[in-house]
């Protein structure tokens, strides 16, 4: 126990020594660390596309979190609940990318 919090207070001070030094340097305060300046505005449009695109694969990317245990969980012995809240999950995302599909959200021009 002793030796847990002379650790963490030694991390924790040479953390404090260390954010110090970098305080003290001028140009990584400044906006543009590069020294240039900006050539475009910041309020540039966005491709609705490109963010249609994006959650759609964040959707996907949780579905497979999910999907993936479903085997192991099935060894538990709870058989008929799990095949159940597997597969009424995969009807509900197919149901999905049918209607994303259909919607052309999915269609790159």
């Amino acid at each position: 126990m002793i030796l847990s919090v002379f650790i963490s207070c030694g991390i924790c001070g040479a953390a404090y020594v260390l954010s110090i030094k970098v305080g003290l340097d001028s140009e990584k305060s400044t906006p543009f660390e590069c020294g240039f300046d900006p050539k475009g505005g910041a309020r540039i449009p966005f491709s609705m596309r490109f963010f249609l695109l994006a959650v759609v694969f964040l959707i996907f990317d949780v579905e497979i979190s999910l999907i993936l245990p479903l085997p192991l969980s099935l060894n538990s012995g709870f058989y008929l609940s799990v095949g159940v809240a597997g597969g009424l999950f995969l009807i509900i995302l197919i149901v999905g990318l049918f209607h994303e599909w259909r919607e052309g959200s999915l269609d790159w021009i």
